[in-house]
This record gives C-alpha cells, sequence and structure tokens, in this order.
C-alpha cells in the first residue's frame, strides 16, 4: 500500500505592518484575512482564498488562526466580513470576542 503525497502543510502568518493575515502553502500565497484597528477592537473586513483552493477548509483555518491571535492579544473582535461572521455563528467558542 502506497500513501499518497499530501503536499506542503497551509501555514497561517500575521503580517501585521500590512494588516492582515495570509495563508501560505509552501512559497504560495494562497489567502488572506485583511483587518483594521479601532481601539481595542480588530474589525475582520475581508477574507480572500485563492478560488481553486477554496470549498477545502482553508478559510476556517484562516479565520480560526486570527480568533485566536486577537484573542491572545486580550482584544475584541468586530466580524464585518460575512465569512468571518459566518464561522464564529458556528463555532461558539469564539462568540465572547465579538462585539
Amino acid at each position: 500500500m502506497t500513501e499518497e503525497p499530501t503536499g506542503p502543510t497551509p501555514v497561517v502568518e500575521h503580517d501585521e505592518p500590512r494588516r492582515r493575515y495570509v495563508l501560505r502553502i509552501g512559497p504560495e500565497e494562497v489567502g488572506e484575512l485583511g483587518y483594521s484597528v479601532a481601539a481595542d477592537r480588530v474589525v475582520l473586513e475581508h477574507t480572500r482564498v485563492d478560488e481553486g483552493r477554496q470549498e477545502k477548509g482553508l478559510g476556517s483555518q484562516l479565520v480560526r488562526y486570527a480568533l485566536d491571535d486577537v484573542r491572545g492579544a486580550g482584544r475584541r473582535v468586530v466580524p464585518q466580513c460575512p465569512f468571518v461572521r459566518a464561522y464564529v455563528e458556528r463555532n461558539p467558542q469564539y462568540a465572547d470576542l465579538v462585539d
């Protein structure tokens, strides 16, 4: 029995100077979650995943990382992006972060 190659693991990074979270697979940037900051609130503005990579859970991975990062920084979230709002509704463990 041979195993299927899985390829590079998706990785999320916080690009703080550009106010975004970036999803990479290998050297390729395949998604981002842009935000702005207002006092102690992080406004999650838009989520983008490359069209050919959608429906694979990558957007959820990106949002989860961002929410965990915001929580770790002791801030609150304003989920302006519809995808982020839907993610929080499906994952009530993040409801306490939302304004």
